[in-house]
């Protein structure tokens, strides 16, 4: 088997999938340099910066070009030049899986090495995952399935049910959920013998790793990643503690993104744990969570009544969402 000093792959990757990582680590594995172009228009729904992150994950040693598509997909004379002035050289090899590799290589003085033609040894296509991404979440690496996979946001008061609620739905879709983090933060500053103030940097960590961990999460999710609160909570609640509006805190929420958010009723019983404010403060707190949600623009629902109406139709507004 012959091996090369330079190979290239090109391609849109739109998304990246397990084909084209079986492509690549088939030139990795023959060549000593590696580059790939990944072709990208402004109008395409994969963001350019999302597929070149995940190529850079799953091909750490390849080298990932971002190339501006603007040439037309049959002027193989033009691509060849483009890809020698992109790389300043002309490859020893081109590895692809179609049937342009020959022309392309041989414009190039390349040899062509094709691979997997038939799709026989990895059954994946990007327009296949396109169509319903969800039913093909194994034809991808952990960042794109992060990219696919929607996220709903169970959003509450304090003992409105949210977390009985997130884990419910966690195993009714037999998936991820994330638990909410600044409850985790307050009994352990409690346990250490710090006492109920807070400071902005504070909530700060908290939106931060609250979103580090949702991030985590859904690089391996079951179609949906159910989230128990996320840094829009978190900033209402520096809100309700320091009496101002945190931009930091808000800075970390504003890119953020669910495809559904579930704001639980406060008018079942309130329980009291030993880290919960109050009764009063917790009817107060859903009016403003029902206030910034209606101004925020996002996808929300209000589940009243006991646990089993309120998981039924969380359910039926997540099957919705994923078919």
């Amino acid at each position: 088997m012959s091996r090369f000093r330079t190979g290239v792959v090109i391609g849109k990757f739109y998304p990246p999938h397990q084909g084209h990582h079986y492509l690549i680590n088939t030139a990795l594995a023959r060549c000593d340099r590696v580059a790939v172009l990944v072709c990208w228009k402004p109008e395409q729904t994969v963001p350019i910066d999302v597929r070149v992150a995940c190529l850079r994950e799953e091909h750490p040693t390849a080298e990932i070009i971002a190339v501006a598509d603007r040439l037309a997909d049959d002027d193989t004379p033009g691509w060849a030049a483009e890809t020698i002035r992109i790389l300043g050289y002309a490859p020893e090899a081109v590895f692809t899986s179609e049937a342009y590799g020959d022309p392309y290589a041989a414009a190039m003085g390349s040899v062509h090495v094709s691979v997997d033609p038939g799709r026989m040894t990895v059954p994946c296509s990007g327009t296949l995952v396109r169509s319903r991404p969800l039913a093909h979440l194994d034809c991808l690496a952990p960042a794109m399935r992060a990219y696919y996979v929607p996220r709903v946001c169970v959003l509450g008061a304090e003992s409105t049910g949210t977390t009985t609620l997130a884990r419910a739905l966690a195993a009714h879709y037999a998936t991820a959920w994330v638990p909410e983090y600044g409850r985790e933060y307050c009994a352990e500053k409690w346990r250490q013998g710090y006492d109920d103030a807070w400071t902005t940097e504070e909530f700060v960590h908290i939106a931060a790793e609250q979103s580090r961990r949702e991030d985590a999460a859904a690089r391996g999710a079951n179609r949906v990643l159910i989230c128990d609160t996320d840094a829009f909570a978190t900033g209402l609640w520096h809100e309700r503690y320091l009496g101002v509006v945190s931009p930091a805190v808000a800075a970390i929420a504003a890119p953020r993104r669910y495809a559904l958010t579930l704001l639980t009723g406060d008018e079942i019983p309130f329980v009291q744990d030993g880290l919960r404010d109050g009764e009063q403060i917790r009817h107060a707190m859903h009016d403003r969570f029902v206030e910034m949600l209606t101004a925020s623009g996002r996808r929300w629902a209000l589940l009243r009544g006991p646990h089993a109406a309120r998981l039924a139709r969380a359910i039926a507004l997540i099957d919705a969402l994923v078919g």
